[in-house]
């Protein structure tokens, strides 16, 4: 049965640290379909990216342009299926090889985070892994709400009796066995539609991830992790924030504005077609106005004019004012939802920005203006073969797909039997023995 039924999305076998395996991520976003196909082989500790297990070569790729989706959620079934169709061929094309299954990316349903405890009464003198196991279920359990679905469940500490802020509670003496969990949850209704739209095109969904925790596992590095770090994923559609601290993602957050909307705003106030919109915000867009701006014009087509008139034309400097008002929106958005999550308990923490809308010229000044935070633009890091146009910021939560099967161990998931991709490490108690070791 689909595990959407229980209120769980998919969940996937860790890759194991001593096996190449071969992964396909799928981010389906509001204007743009990326699919990754990659080898990911084993490799020796290193001091940079120490938490991976693995390095990720890409061997198949593909970006083409999204259809019948709006702010990240399905709108038009078939659109959406031939577009991913599309994108999943020529990935498959460029890596010559077959894919059965993907990782797919979530960024609609108004992603929110809660924090769970659970407790059980150990059943031995000393806590074991079948205790942890059963507490572990006991948490994810009590996270199921009405017209949810959990995207990640995951420990973040243990308590044994009275005492809190345990790492490794096995072999403890201790009565009673409680749990921390953090839980990411989305609307069930756009994570069945895209589950769907991945299916009709003939393909499994392996896992499922909030696009700003996959965005942050890519342009992380570990020193930003532990300290604390807010990674915001700037799509068209959407904006969706993931908080990291102590190595660990503790928040999730997002709201359905983006990048589209900075493009119906100059479409509207250029008077020209959401095409040559979306053009000159990415050639000239600015949110930092120069000296010279108002004397540096720029052509503008319009719609419903004669081609006989002569061609509009508007400065810079009109551009910017026209730009920034929605982008200090959004920030100002991202200000006030990182204000009341775990986050504002870091002030000297830094903002990570990535998507597609991060790119407009002066956007990271702007953005710590507003945040009060340094602020940079991430970029994948440790991803091999990505084409030059694939390694910016708008490519960020592919290629963060691709590195998550090195960080699935860290989730809790029901043991179930489904249809995997990966190869497999193990039951269900060695992976909770293999969490335990690597998380804390």
């Amino acid at each position: 049965m689909n595990p959407l039924h229980y209120g769980l999305t998919p969940k996937m076998k860790p890759v194991s640290p001593k096996r190449s395996a071969f992964v396909a991520a799928l981010d389906i976003g509001t204007s743009k379909i990326a699919c990754l196909i990659a080898k990911l082989t084993p490799h020796a500790p290193q001091e940079v990216l120490r938490r991976r297990t693995h390095s990720v070569e890409v061997i198949g790729f593909s970006h083409t342009g999204a259809r019948g989706m709006k702010a990240g959620n399905v709108v038009d079934l078939v659109e959406a299926e031939e577009a991913v169709r599309h994108a999943v061929d020529l990935a498959e094309r460029s890596a010559r090889r077959q894919i059965e299954a993907v990782i797919l990316s979530v960024s609609a349903g108004r992603l929110a985070s809660e924090l769970f405890a659970a407790e059980v009464d150990v059943s031995g003198a000393t806590v074991s892994d079948s205790d942890i196991a059963r507490v572990l279920a006991a948490g994810s359990r009590r996270s199921l709400r009405q017209g949810r679905v959990v995207l990640h469940s995951l420990p973040i500490g243990f308590a044994l009796d009275d005492a809190r802020g345990v790492r490794d509670p096995r072999g403890m003496l201790a009565r009673r066995f409680g749990v921390d969990m953090h839980i990411v949850t989305a609307d069930g209704a756009a994570v069945r539609n895209l589950m769907l739209t991945v299916e009709r095109s003939h393909l499994a969904v392996e896992a499922m991830a909030a696009s700003p925790y996959a965005a942050g596992l890519a342009v992380l590095a570990d020193d930003e992790a532990d300290h604390g770090s807010a990674v915001v994923d700037m799509g068209a559609g959407t904006t969706t924030m993931a908080v990291f601290s102590s190595g660990r993602f503790i928040h999730a957050d997002g709201f359905a504005l983006g990048g589209f909307h900075v493009t119906m705003d100059l479409a509207r106030g250029l008077s020209t077609s959401i095409y040559d919109a979306e053009r000159i915000k990415t050639l000239y867009g600015s949110v930092l106005a120069g000296g010279l701006d108002e004397r540096d014009m720029i052509t503008v087509p319009t719609v419903g004019v004669d081609e006989r008139d002569p061609p509009q034309f508007v400065s810079r400097a009109s551009l910017t004012r026209i730009i920034k008002p929605r982008v200090e929106e959004i920030l100002e958005m991202v200000r006030d939802r990182l204000a009341n999550s775990p986050f504002a308990a870091e002030p000297r923490s830094r903002v990570v920005l990535t998507g597609g809308a991060s790119q407009l010229t002066g956007l990271p000044e702007l953005a710590a203006r507003i945040l009060g935070r340094p602020v940079r633009i991430g970029r994948p890091l440790g991803v091999s073969g990505l084409p030059e146009d694939a390694k910016g910021a708008a490519f960020a939560v592919a290629a963060g797909l691709l590195v998550y099967p090195q960080a699935a161990h860290l989730e809790h998931f029901e043991p179930r039997k489904t249809r995997h991709l990966m190869t497999g490490t193990g039951g269900y108690i060695a992976r909770v023995g293999r969490w335990l070791r690597e998380s804390f």
